[in-house]
């Protein structure tokens, strides 16, 4: 059993680094495609393909962040606290991804309405 446990523990940690690999990919992707629109577009159109590069970064690399915390937390410490502890993080993590959403322009809870690009 105690095997299990450190296997699920390594892929926790696994799909962890992977939010971390993605969000930092993400950045240097959105900041490569970002530079020569700046100096082919200008400032503004510069500004909006990285920010929304970035946006989607943190937001793709987040939803690995609270997977890995979940698969950790669930195979690790099976408490009330812990899973207290997990819930709080995992709704920072969400609001924060909503947020990115809504700021990105995809208005995550407009029905009806195709994201914006």
């Amino acid at each position: 059993m105690e095997e299990i446990k450190q296997a699920f523990g390594v892929v926790g940690a696994g799909v962890e680094a992977v939010g971390v690999a993605v969000i930092l990919l993400g950045f240097a992707a959105a900041i490569a495609t970002s530079v020569p629109r700046l100096l082919s577009q200008g400032l503004v159109p510069a500004y909006k393909e990285l920010r929304t590069g970035l946006g989607r970064s943190l937001i793709l690399g987040l939803e690995f962040l609270i997977a890995g915390d979940i698969i950790r937390t669930v195979t690790f410490t099976q408490t009330l606290e812990s899973a207290a502890v997990l819930g709080v993080i995992v709704v920072i993590r969400v609001l924060l991804a909503l947020t990115l959403d809504f700021e990105m322009g995809d208005r995550p809870f407009r029905r009806g309405h195709p994201p914006a690009d």
